[in-house]
Parts: C-alpha cells; structure tokens; sequence
C-alpha cells in the first residue's frame, strides 16, 4: 500500500508506476506534486484515498474498475488532467472528486459508478461532454454545476435522483429527464 503523504510535495516527482498488489492508495500521497504529469494505478487497487492527487499535474489517468472507493476530491485541481478514463467496475465518485480540473474536455462515468458525489465536477471549465451509464442512480448537489463548457448530457433512466444545482451555470442547451427521476432538487438547471 502507498500511505498517506507518501510523496505529497515531492516537487520534482514526473511520474509513478505503482506495483500490481498494491491495494491501496493513501491520503494526500501523491498531492501537491505539480510535475508529476504520469501515474499507472494497478488493477489491484481497490481504494484511493482523500485528496490523493490533488494539485497534481497529471494530464491522463486510468483508473481500474477495481476501485471501489475514490475518495473525496481525489483528483481535484488537476488543472492539466485532459483525459480520465474509468473502467466499468469502478465504485462512488467521491465528493469532489474532479472538481477544478480546468482543462477536462469529455468523461464517461460508467453505471458500476452508481453515485455522482457533491461538486465532483464543479468548475470543470473545459468539459464539454459528460456520458452517464446506465446504472448510475444520483447525481449529487452541484455535481455539473460551474461548467460553462458542457453542453450535452444524457441522464440514464436509471437516475432515480438529481441534486440541488446540480447543472447551475453549465452550457446545456438541452436535456431530457428521464420519468425515472423522483427526486429534483432545488435550481437544478
């Protein structure tokens, strides 16, 4: 396992390839890294921890199905973070898990990810697509919300719940909600 603050503010860090076994990914352990621009997480890992990555310089990542707990704000303020990609398997998205990743363009959220957390992608500027899975249930308060950019979303009709502001001040033009949904919360769009 990598444990908490492992190498938060190795400044010089570029990149990590952790070992398949590794199970874990602590607190903090790779944040405030503003050069590491690469990371290879192993299928092994089943958690990463609370702000893990943040303010890291990461441009892509991969994140294995085999996570079923991405903390909170794991990846936040990853302002060069472009791409993410996660495999079907994947578990919650953590509160605030993408939120100020400036330069994110497009993201599929697979169904396994049956919850959208609060502000997990708040102030994502660039991003102008989010794909929802069949399967996902909740889209968390102000989880779109600040994405001037996004201007296409499909809301499966396994979303049974959409939190306050959830799409406050993002760029859609359209959008269709499905009869699934029981629960709207206040100032969605």
């Amino acid at each position: 396992n990598v444990g908490g603050y492992a190498f938060t503010h190795c400044d010089s860090l570029t990149s990590a390839s952790l070992s398949s076994g590794i199970s874990s990914i602590g607190t903090e352990a790779f944040s405030w890294c503003p050069n590491l621009t690469s990371v290879t997480i192993p299928g092994t890992v089943t958690s990463i921890g609370n702000i893990a990555f943040y303010y890291s310089g990461l441009v892509n990542v991969t994140i294995p199905g085999s996570v079923t707990n991405l903390g909170l704000g794991a990846f936040a303020v990853c302002s060069s973070l472009t791409n993410v990609t996660m495999q079907d398997g994947i578990g919650s998205i953590g509160e605030r898990a993408f939120n100020y990743c400036t330069s994110l363009s497009s993201v599929t959220i697979p169904g396994s990810a049956i919850n959208i957390g609060d502000y997990a992608f708040t102030h994502c500027d660039s991003l102008t697509n989010a794909s929802l899975s069949s399967g996902i249930s909740s889209i968390g308060v102000e989880a779109f919300s600040w994405c001037p950019s996004l201007t296409s979303i499909t809301i499966p009709s396994t979303v049974t719940s959409i939190g306050d502001i959830a799409f406050y001040y993002s760029g859609l033009t359209n959008i269709t909600i499905p009869g699934s949904v029981t629960n709207l919360g206040l100032g969605t769009f």
